[in-house]
C-alpha cells in the first residue's frame, strides 16, 4: 500500500472508532439532561463524513477500508460505561472525549510529519482538515470543563 493510502487508511480507521465511540456515548446518555449532547451529535456528522470520504477514496484505489477489530471496540465500549456510571455529567463526559481526542491529535499529527514530503496534496489537505477537526472539538468540548 502507498503512503497516500495508508494516511487515508489512518483517517478511516481513526474516524470509523470515532463514530463508533460517539454513538456509544450518545446512547449512554439518551436519557440523561447533559447539555454536551448537541456537540456530540455535531462531532459524529464530521467524524461520518470523514470516514465516508476516506473509505470512497480508498475504494477508488480498489482498497477495502479496514475499521477497527471487534477486541478495540469492546475495550471502548467497556471504558466509556464504566465512565458514564462513574459520573456522567458533562466536564466528566468532555474531560474523558478530550482524553481519547488527544490521543487521535498525536497519532495524527505523527502520521502527517510522517508522510508530508510523499503524500499528495488532496490527501494532505484531508489529513489537516481532520486534524484541525479534531483540535477544534477539544476547544468545544473545554467550554464544558
Amino acid at each position: 500500500m502507498n503512503e497516500n493510502n495508508e494516511l487515508l487508511m489512518h483517517i478511516y480507521k481513526t474516524s470509523e472508532m470515532g463514530v463508533y465511540t460517539t454513538k456509544t456515548l450518545l446512547d449512554y446518555i439518551r436519557n440523561k439532561e447533559n447539555k454536551i449532547k448537541h456537540v456530540l451529535e455535531c462531532e459524529l456528522k464530521e467524524y461520518e463524513d470523514f470516514m465516508i470520504r476516506s473509505k470512497e477514496i480508498l475504494e477508488s484505489e480498489e482498497i477495502e477500508p479496514k475499521g477497527n477489530n471487534l477486541m478495540a471496540k469492546m475495550g471502548s465500549d467497556m471504558g466509556i460505561m464504566m465512565e458514564t456510571i462513574k459520573d456522567n455529567s458533562d466536564p466528566a463526559l468532555a474531560s474523558m472525549i478530550i482524553q481519547g481526542i488527544t490521543m487521535g491529535v498525536v497519532e495524527m499529527e505523527s502520521k502527517i510529519n510522517k508522510y508530508k514530503t510523499v503524500c499528495n496534496k488532496k490527501t494532505m489537505n484531508m489529513a489537516n482538515d481532520f486534524l484541525k477537526f479534531q483540535e477544534n472539538e477539544i476547544e468545544k468540548l473545554k467550554t464544558f470543563m
